[in-house]
């Protein structure tokens, strides 16, 4: 599942095409990535209509075109966004292509279909866009917010915690994991058990982990260094880059959790 570096990078294949124009827009309406979509109404309100703005927000990117014409894509599991020339288009599983004025044509491609294409018209943000919590990277989204946040789940492993979208938009399995590495939190620890001395140490990691994303993965999908848990964290047998020892998989909160235990001693 694309996490917060992943999705900025795939916002950026299309914002490329900020100020051009959408001449034609063809879609598989059927597909279930349009699920609850007016396709017929995207089709003819994006026509004709520039893109004015490309922006992402945790998980989930938003394109206007115009005025009022709004396009949100969730990527799910395997969505993928691309900026293409006219022979490079038309893939079996090219659900969505808008052709623009200077020929390039913008596509949203999934093959297993989790993603998601929403479409409104309207003035203002559309519903899907209004009530989003504070991006972790922001200002608004402060030490006292998630401080308060981890009393309000004290019974729930901090793992889950931080993969709850509410509070932490774009942080997902592989960013969850690298902070508590980072922060040496064991991840099955309940986030009521962690004091606040710790507490901000998995804050100032958060940001960190989230700073180092954006700044290696976002911009060309470079391989982090090998001083992340990121690399030694897919397969059964890795090894711990600060430890030398052998790192653990399991499942925790219903997610396939990486950790290493001789490094994560903070247990609350």
């Amino acid at each position: 599942m694309p996490e917060l570096a992943e999705v900025e990078h795939y916002r950026r294949r299309w914002a490329v095409a900020v100020g051009e124009r959408v001449e034609r827009v063809f879609l598989n309406a059927e597909k279930r990535v349009f699920r609850g979509v007016d396709t017929a109404a995207l089709v003819t309100g994006l026509a004709g209509e520039r893109m004015v703005e490309a922006r992402a927000h945790g998980k989930q990117m938003y394109y206007r075109f115009g005025e009022r014409q709004w396009l949100g894509v969730h990527l799910g599991m395997t969505g993928k966004l691309f900026c293409v020339e006219p022979e490079a288009a038309g893939e079996k599983h090219d659900h969505l292509r808008l052709v623009l004025d200077s020929g390039r044509v913008l596509v949203f491609q999934d093959s297993r279909m989790f993603g998601r294409v929403l479409y409104a018209a309207c003035e203002g943000l559309p519903e899907w866009l209004q009530g989003l919590p504070p991006e972790v990277l922001s200002d608004a989204f402060t030490f006292e917010q998630m401080d308060a946040f981890l009393d309000c789940r004290a019974g729930a492993p901090i793992k889950a915690v931080l993969l709850m979208q509410g509070v932490f938009p774009g942080v997902g399995n592989w960013m969850a994991d690298e902070i508590l590495w980072r922060a040496r939190v064991a991840p099955m620890v309940p986030a009521g058990r962690i004091g606040r001395r710790k507490r901000r140490e998995i804050f100032a990691c958060l940001q960190a982990v989230c700073r180092d994303a954006m700044r290696v993965i976002a911009p060309d999908w470079s391989r982090p260094p090998e001083d992340w848990l990121f690399n030694h964290r897919w397969r059964d047998g890795g090894i711990c880059p600060r430890t030398g020892r052998a790192l653990r998989r399991e499942s925790i909160g219903g997610r396939t959790t990486c950790w290493s235990p001789a490094w994560q001693c903070y247990r609350g």
